[in-house]
């Protein structure tokens, strides 16, 4: 009370204002904190649903101008305490070229180029803002820390009051990544289309890939043939069928006509291939001709003298039902060989008979049988 007493009224005043200046200031800023953080629910306001046109109206307009803005709003008066220098004011806004070091620093840095440190996901084409301090965050990721935490401090940093700026860094990175990996998906396809293109038309070293080559280029060939045949496939196949057979025909005409009928030395000599050729079967009825022995033995029995066998001017040997029965169900007026569809002309051969073969010659026939039925 004495100091009271003794004090002046100047010195009282000034008291009195200091307190009330320390009051305001409280007020302001650690109630308004206090009140804030007990009730976070109230900044979130229900927005009204909006028109997905006026959406995507939108969307375009942002996309279009994705021009860098401030996102803070203006900073609140200062209180008398900073006014009296009691308290120290804050910091000024930061300038343009502020920010351009600040956003400099946070390049260098990659923050845009690393998930966001408060989701751990990837920033793609989602808003993202860029605070003082030069780290980079997902604005609804930093909105939420500041509701929930109650605090306006940065989550890598600590540093309060500071600034944020909407960038569009992380955006820009996505849509090249974007766009390189679709050029190198387009660069791809040009590259394995002209590939394709370059073996359809270069013949490979490959033996297999060449076989595939060239049975692909036949394919193509055959298809474009009958593609562009304008009349039916099956008339058209016919009409070849009947040109082969007519040209057989005639082939087979002209051969008749230059065949003449064999001398004696002619039969001699292919009575020689036959002994050198050692078959002893008919071709006709798989069994066996007459031995070298009936060959040069006369006397033998009935089957064998009823079956006799035929030389042909081919050099075959047959027997002469079996020859006589094709020949009558042949449909040609004259019949070819059996075995190698020839023009003949025939010889039966008698086993008595040593006009036909001569004593050497049925010695080598013997010698050959011999040979051909091995020791027992």
């Amino acid at each position: 009370m004495a100091t009271r007493k003794g004090s002046t009224p100047k010195a009282s005043n000034k008291l009195v204002i200091t307190s009330v200046a320390f009051q305001d200031h409280i007020t302001r800023t650690l109630l308004r904190s206090e009140f804030s953080r007990s009730d976070p629910l109230p900044r979130c306001k229900r927005k009204a649903p909006r028109n997905p046109r006026a959406r995507k109206e939108d969307r375009g307009l942002q996309r279009q101008e994705e021009a860098e803005y401030v996102l803070d709003s203006a900073p609140p008066p200062l209180t008398l305490a900073q006014k009296l220098g009691l308290v120290a004011s804050p910091a000024g806004r930061l300038t343009e070229d502020e920010w351009t070091r600040v956003k400099a620093r946070s390049v260098q840095q990659g923050e845009s180029a690393h998930p966001c440190a408060i989701c751990r996901e990837e920033f793609l084409l989602q808003p993202q803002v860029l605070l003082s301090c030069s780290h980079v965050f997902h604005r609804a990721c930093l909105q939420a820390f500041e509701r929930f935490s109650g605090r306006k401090c940065c989550p890598m940093c600590r540093k309060e009051q500071y600034e944020t700026r909407v960038i569009h860094d992380a955006a820009h990175l996505f849509r090249h990544r974007c766009a390189t990996r679709i050029q190198a998906c387009w660069r791809g396809y040009v590259a394995r289309k002209r590939y394709r293109t370059l073996r359809k038309s270069v013949c490979p070293k490959d033996k297999k890939l060449r076989r595939k080559f060239f049975e692909a280029k036949l394919q193509e060939l055959n298809d474009s043939f009958v593609r562009y045949c304008h009349t039916d496939t099956e008339a058209f196949l016919s009409d070849i069928n009947r040109s082969l057979s007519s040209s057989r025909r005639v082939f087979q005409q002209l051969e008749r006509k230059h065949i003449s009928e064999p001398h004696e030395n002619d039969w001699d000599r292919i009575q020689r291939q036959v002994i050198q050729r050692g078959v002893w079967d008919c071709p006709i009825c798989l069994t066996a001709l007459c031995s070298p022995s009936l060959l040069t033995e006369a006397g033998t029995s009935s089957h064998h003298q009823h079956r006799q066998t035929v030389l042909l001017s081919c050099t075959h040997l047959f027997h002469q039902p079996c020859l006589e029965a094709f020949e009558t169900f042949a449909i040609e007026s004259r019949p070819s060989c059996p075995l190698c569809r020839s023009a003949y002309h025939k010889k039966i051969i008698e086993p008595a008979s040593s006009k036909r073969l001569s004593y050497s010659e049925a010695e080598m026939l013997s010698e050959a049988s011999g040979s051909q039925e091995g020791p027992e």
